[in-house]
């Protein structure tokens, strides 16, 4: 059996076409409702951070407490890892996430 160094090099470029449509997707940052952190902070944090407009903060404030978490921003992976690490060191639960599909 010879080595082929060709057969792994297209391998390869097909991982790295998979990985940068991966990151290049749009994602959206989730925050998730934890029961500790106030209405006001969870506001506060969502126009300073995020960048809403106060009425858009407090709509999302309301979806995360009632429904578990909120969709509170689409943008590319590399532009929502920044945010994210700020939402996480001011103590939220936040994940960076796939937009869901919509059902057909």
């Amino acid at each position: 059996m010879k080595f082929d160094p060709l057969a792994n090099l297209d391998l390869e470029v097909e991982f790295q076409e998979e990985l940068d449509q991966l990151v290049q997707a749009p994602k959206t940052l989730v925050i998730h409702n934890d029961d500790f952190h106030s209405f006001d902070f969870v506001i506060e944090t969502l126009i300073e951070v995020c960048g809403h407009e106060p009425l858009q903060a407090e709509q999302c404030t309301f979806i995360i407490h009632y429904s578990g978490k909120c969709a509170v921003k689409t943008d590319m992976f590399s532009k929502l890892q920044p945010v994210w690490a700020q939402v996480i060191n001011l103590g939220l639960t936040a994940t960076i996430e796939d937009i869901p599909k919509l059902a057909k």
